[in-house]
């Protein structure tokens, strides 16, 4: 039996977001991040690291390898992206080659959100109640209007902005992710023509989900979609739709979600028999999660969504079955147990994040003003206040005054010499004037549109994070890049030499093979009585004499990060072989 539904929304509260404005706003949220700065520690200069090794040769394709040890991260699809772009545009520097295909990566994320939350807004449990004498919103604008506002919950979740900028797999999973909630959306919708692209599209996202490291994500989440939409069909007594490819078989053949659980099964069968589907355990045992401290992880990394999450499964509780509400929900708890049970639980969260999106669209339909009043101030008042902070920093980096925030400055990042940027000033002036304009825009007009409550948080979600790659981007790159120090250690080495690696972790060997041109061997290949530099971890000297012959060696030097003095490196040099 139908529940009635709890949207009433009028035909005027449906208008479209302009398309020039929203891709700008896309633009505006993309492209920062990707331009202009060095990779930084951790996760992304490691795997810069495993994409030159591969584009180089030095590294199997099917094993990522870095210095003959399998990379840290399993499963090779997202490498390979990186080292194909890099052969592809010889003419760019390696850390920009990159980065285009990880932009587009992003790119199709937020296009897969605003066509799932459009896919599950044209669902018949979806619909707004039909006013008596005609004037509720047509299905396909309302559809429009609540994609527009899915896409603006994605881009105004705070925990997005840093990791979907690295060139890590992180961010390959969290496409691949939407691309598969969208084609079970679309497979939702049962009037959607050719069906067929819908399961093409489910394929690509499982065997890619799977050759990125992530085989139980796919197996769990392609498993509980696709029982929603069974489910779903055998609810309503919906038959399954005509297709245009198998035409001479039988219907049942021809059933799109036939064809998309034999893509689930072969996807599995492919991830074993290729030794990418690793024995399921729990990273961390439940009885030592840290519940406390990630249950403020999931409040800060999913706002603003969480709270219009809620809204949504409070008002839509009588639907959560079906799959408008369903779907989305699905994903949504595949991605916050994997991050509960995770070792980097942001990372595994944000794999979540299209889904909040999605489910907070829904609260929109039946939001009272009054909260949304509260959003919109709320947005105001900490965006306002973050950009502020942001710019007054920035001043004080470039004058000296403010005088404690200068001090501060010159505390954490000592060594840092700010230098002025007319570019980077100009942009991050326009954003702030852009802002600025848009919140003058949102108090005096457009009040009715649906999806003017998420306008403010995507705003001032992009205005911060533009402004730091702008007018901070200098001071990030020296605190968080491991170039300085890794320019500082190549002046130490011997010229025209090789040196030993020894105990550094898979970044720091990246950025001293690319910052710092040198030629590292690790210690115990047959090559290393060639080197006469050795670099060595504090962590691993106490063994140190296991490995090499400590006699050969005399101390050069301990050299630190300038903004970590806990993170150190020593080098030594041959005295004599």
């Amino acid at each position: 039996m139908n529940q009635p539904t709890p949207a009433i929304v009028t035909q005027s509260a449906v208008r479209r977001l302009p398309r020039l404005v929203l891709i700008l706003f896309c633009a505006a949220y993309v492209l920062p991040g990707f331009l202009g700065r060095e990779p930084w520690k951790n996760a992304d200069v490691s795997a810069f690291g495993v994409m030159l090794e591969m584009a180089a040769g030095h590294s199997s394709w099917w094993q990522p390898q870095v210095l003959g040890r399998l990379a840290e991260e399993a499963g090779p699809l997202p490498y390979w992206l990186g080292a194909i772009f890099i052969k592809l545009l010889p003419f760019a520097s390696p850390e920009f080659a990159v980065r285009v295909p990880f932009a587009l990566l992003l790119a199709l994320t937020l296009v897969c959100t605003w066509y799932t939350v459009y896919h599950l807004a044209r669902q018949p449990a979806a619909q707004p109640v039909a006013f008596a004498f005609g004037g509720e919103a047509r299905p396909t604008d309302y559809a429009r209007a609540l994609a527009d506002a899915g896409l603006l919950a994605l881009m105004a979740c705070l925990g997005l902005a840093q990791l979907s900028h690295e060139t890590t797999p992180d961010l390959a999973r969290l496409a691949l992710v939407s691309l598969l909630l969208y084609a079970a959306a679309r497979l939702a919708h049962s009037g959607q023509r050719q069906p067929g692209r819908s399961v093409f599209a489910w394929g690509v996202a499982l065997v890619s989900l799977v050759l990125s490291g992530a085989p139980w994500i796919a197996g769990l989440l392609g498993a509980g979609l696709l029982l929603v939409l069974w489910r779903s069909r055998r609810t309503d007594g919906t038959p399954a739709p005509e297709t245009n490819w198998l035409l001479e078989a039988p219907a049942s053949v021809r059933d799109p979600l036939l064809w998309s659980a034999i893509l689930l099964v072969g996807a599995m069968a492919m991830a074993a028999m290729a030794g990418l589907l690793p024995a399921p355990a729990l990273q961390t045992p439940l009885a030592e999660v840290q519940w406390r401290s990630w249950g403020k992880l999931l409040v800060w990394f999913t706002w603003p969504a969480w709270p219009l999450v809620l809204w949504t499964l409070w008002r839509w509780r009588h639907q959560l079955l079906r799959p408008h509400v369903a779907l989305p929900l699905w994903a949504a708890v595949v991605g916050v147990a994997d991050s509960a049970l995770s070792d980097e639980r942001d990372r595994a969260l944000l794999l979540a994040l299209p889904a909040f999106a999605a489910l907070a669209a829904f609260a929109l339909p039946t939001l009272r003003r009054s909260l949304s009043a509260l959003v919109d101030w709320f947005t105001l008042v900490f965006f306002s206040g973050c950009a502020l902070v942001i710019w007054v920093i920035w001043v004080a980096m470039q004058t000296g005054v403010p005088a404690k925030p200068a001090a501060n400055v010159a505390r954490l990042a000592p060594g840092f010499t700010p230098e002025f940027s007319f570019m980077l000033f100009a942009l991050g002036a326009l954003a702030t004037a852009a802002w600025l304009w848009l919140v003058a825009w949102r108090v005096g007009k457009h009040r009715q549109a649906l999806w003017k409550s998420l306008v403010l948080p995507a705003a001032g979600s992009t205005l911060c994070w533009l402004l730091l790659m702008t007018l901070w981007l200098p001071l990030l790159d020296f605190g968080r890049s491991y170039g300085p120090i890794s320019r500082r250690i190549a002046g130490l080495v011997p010229p025209g030499s090789c040196a030993l690696a020894d105990g550094l972790s898979q970044a720091q060997i990246a950025a001293l093979q690319y910052h710092g041109k040198l030629r590292l061997v690790r210690t115990g290949s047959a090559s290393q009585g060639e080197c006469r530099g050795l670099i060595v971890a504090p962590a691993s000297q106490p063994t140190l004499d296991q490995r090499v012959n400590l006699t050969e060696w005399a101390f050069k030097a301990t050299v630190r990060r300038l903004t970590d003095n806990k993170e150190s490196l020593l080098v030594y040099q041959r005295v004599s072989r």
